[in-house]
Order: C-alpha cells, then sequence, then structure tokens
C-alpha cells in the first residue's frame, strides 16, 4: 500500500525534500497572513486569484495563490494530504518532475478558475493547494489506468475510493472551489502523461 507512511522522520526528510518544502512554505505563509490579520484584503495581498480590477489576471497570483490558505481547516487538511498522500509521486518522478506536476496542476487550474469567472458578475476569490493536490491524485488515477505494474491493487481501490470522495466532497461544500478541484485533477492527469513522455528521467 503506497499510501501508507512508514518512514522516520529522518528518512521522511531525506526521500520526499520537495513534499517537506511544500508543507513548510504553506505553514510559514498561514502565518504571515494571520500576523497580518486574515481578511480578504491580505489575501489578495498575498496573491489570491481574483476576478476584481485590477488584480484580475496578475500572472504571479497563479503561482504565489497555490501557497496560500486563510483559515487553518483549509491548511490542515491540505498539509495532510501533501504529507500523507503525495510522497510516492515524488519518489516515482524524481523531485524536479514532481514540481513540475505540481506547480503546473495548480497554474493551470488557477488559469481555468480565473476563465469561469472572468465574465461573471460573482466576486471570486481563490487560494490554497487543493488543485495541486488533487493534481497529484490525477498522477495516480493515470497511473492506476495505464502503469498498473506501478501500483498494488489494494493502492488501486484505496486511490478509486479517495476519488470518489474528494469529488462528492468538492459538490457538496459551499466554500470548495469544484471548478478548480475538477480542474486540478484532470490537468495533473494529462501533465504527467507529457512529463513521462517529454521529461525523461536519468
Amino acid at each position: 500500500m503506497i499510501f501508507i507512511r512508514h518512514e522516520n522522520w529522518k528518512s521522511y526528510l531525506k526521500f520526499y525534500p520537495v513534499t517537506c518544502f511544500i508543507a513548510a512554505i504553506n505553514v510559514i505563509v498561514f502565518i504571515l497572513v494571520w500576523i497580518k490579520g486574515a481578511t480578504n484584503i491580505t489575501l489578495l495581498e498575498f496573491g489570491a486569484v481574483t476576478n476584481v480590477e485590477p488584480f484580475a489576471g496578475e500572472w504571479w497570483r497563479y503561482i504565489a495563490s497555490i501557497f496560500l490558505h486563510g483559515e487553518f481547516t483549509h491548511l490542515f487538511s491540505n498539509s495532510f494530504a501533501i504529507l500523507i498522500f503525495t510522497p510516492p509521486m515524488e519518489r516515482l518522478l524524481g523531485h524536479w518532475r514532481y514540481i513540475v506536476l505540481y506547480l503546473g496542476s495548480g497554474i493551470v487550474a488557477n488559469l481555468i478558475i480565473g476563465a469561469v469567472y472572468e465574465r461573471t458578475a460573482e466576486h471570486m476569490l481563490a487560494n490554497g493547494a487543493s488543485a495541486a493536490v488533487y493534481g497529484v491524485f490525477g498522477a495516480f488515477l493515470y497511473v492506476a489506468l495505464f502503469q498498473r505494474a506501478l501500483m498494488d491493487e489494494a493502492s488501486r481501490k484505496t486511490l478509486y475510493s479517495l476519488l470518489i470522495v474528494f469529488v462528492i466532497f468538492s459538490f457538496l461544500i459551499p466554500q470548495v472551489s469544484w471548478v478548480g478541484h475538477l480542474s486540478g485533477l484532470a490537468s495533473g492527469f494529462f501533465i504527467y502523461g507529457l512529463i513521462i513522455r517529454l521529461l525523461k528521467r536519468h
């Protein structure tokens, strides 16, 4: 079962440095946001994606928002998924290709979110690692479907169960952006397929 962590902290840091770095940046940014006051204005200053002018379309927000959380429960749920479920993908792809997958999924999802809300009158403020995390799950789905030798049967069943729960959760919780989650999932699926073809691991 690839989703059960058996490593001690020393081994974890050695094997999954990118995962640890991502989680640490999320926590640091969260602390800075709360020191300044976790308001919508603060989230805008730190890089939340929005359709409100003059901030709409600023390119750096599509990256910064991936590491930005305004609520502890949001940070905790994403950090838990990052630390428990994503490490096998870092081992499978290698550190740099894993970074491409994680950031690429988050950026593409943020672009899609921005495009969806661009012409609406509803104000949008998007932030969080969820889309990037869903991107990693999209990559796992690719492995489960097309690289079955790389994933055991128990892990495949666990993955399918998690995806069903996560997708249902995305539609049931009002504060959750189902657009971001599903676009992140689809982005990760296709980005992983491109990575294994175009960025060969040495």
